[in-house]
């Protein structure tokens, strides 16, 4: 449920409202936008009468959501959210191009990538500490060796990491010395991690399940934000359809999708969506024609050689062509990196 609030209203006539409703058992998230204030009511609303809230002077109007998610849905925040990580920002314009290796290697190869990337303007580095591999016999990645060594490539470059959280076992450490937790698309619907992280202030990026709806995913974003962290960006990663042409089908669609149901930004991951480094520039540039608010490339110093993704991994040569490229579809959408 929603009250929009008149204009002008008063701070005594606003808490007599709150009032009654948490009177009723729910909680109350006010927003302000810039033309108008909203009270998004999350909780148990069937003991609230919207015609006895309408009879408060500064109630312009009530409306019922009818979506399961409350605090990703766009009627509770008009205006689209803008996540600030150490100053670098994504959504509502601001573009957040996160690139790197799928998995950390060695000191040599993050360092290296990391400022060839930074250098093509890239402004987060993305890399695989722990990797959730198909096969138990797959690289699983250097674990905390390869945050260590992302945190190296963040002093020599200042990007901000992105890397995927696995278990709440290394919770502690992530919040310490990560600036965006990954939640992959394995885990998008592991809900005692969503809610653990929910609980943190870090910000999360998390990707859409092989196989889930768009409404199962705002609902993993809502389990993080209903714990109290609201700083949540989506990832669209490619779904498992009956198609065998590309690793996974591309769904670009959900980005005006999420646009028209939740103030959320989101990113699109080309790499992972095709599993073929040809295709990641044109998917690239479509992404950002299409209003994305970012992206995340894998790119790769010797993709021949990765110990994982080398197939979908670009070099950091193609990375830069690509950036000079999607130059063009980011000024015809107003936007900057």
């Amino acid at each position: 449920m929603i009250i929009v609030m008149k204009p002008g209203f008063t701070q005594e006539e606003l808490n007599e409202v709150v009032k009654a409703v948490e009177s009723r058992g729910a909680e109350v998230d006010k927003i302000e936008g810039v033309a108008t204030s909203v009270l998004g009511l999350v909780g148990d609303t069937a003991y609230i009468d919207p015609d006895e809230l309408l009879t408060f002077k500064c109630v312009e109007k009530v409306l019922k959501v009818q979506e399961p998610y409350k605090k990703a849905n766009k009627l509770f925040h008009p205006e689209p959210t803008i996540i600030d990580v150490n100053g670098t920002k994504i959504g509502g314009g601001h573009l957040g191009i996160m690139a790197g290796p799928c998995s950390v290697e060695s000191e040599e190869q993050v360092v290296l990538i990391a400022k060839a990337v930074k250098a093509s303007g890239a402004n987060f580095l993305r890399g695989g500490a722990f990797k959730p591999r198909t096969s138990p016999y797959s690289f699983q990645g250097l674990e905390l060796e390869g945050l260590e060594l992302l945190k190296i490539a963040k002093q020599e470059t200042g990007l901000p990491i992105v890397t995927e959280l696995m278990s709440v076992e290394y919770l502690d450490r992530f919040v310490e010395d990560v600036d965006v937790i990954q939640i992959g698309a394995r885990n998008m619907q592991n809900f005692n991690l969503l809610k653990e992280v929910g609980k943190t202030k870090t910000p999360v990026l998390l990707k859409r399940g092989m196989s889930s709806t768009i409404e199962e995913w705002l609902m993993s974003a809502e389990y993080i934000m209903s714990e109290g962290n609201e700083n949540v960006i989506l990832c669209e990663r490619g779904i498992r359809t009956f198609e065998t042409a590309t690793r996974n089908t591309l769904d670009l669609s959900a980005v005006p999708v999420i646009r028209e149901k939740s103030h959320l930004p989101i990113i699109i991951d080309p790499s992972h969506a095709t599993g073929k480094r040809d295709l990641v520039e044109p998917l690239a540039k479509a992404a950002i024609a299409v209003g994305a608010d970012g992206l995340m490339i894998e790119v790769h110093n010797n993709p021949a050689k990765a110990l994982c993704d080398g197939k979908q991994s670009i070099t950091p040569e193609t990375f830069d062509e690509i950036m000079k490229k999607i130059e063009v579809y980011t000024e015809l959408e107003g936007a900057t990196i």
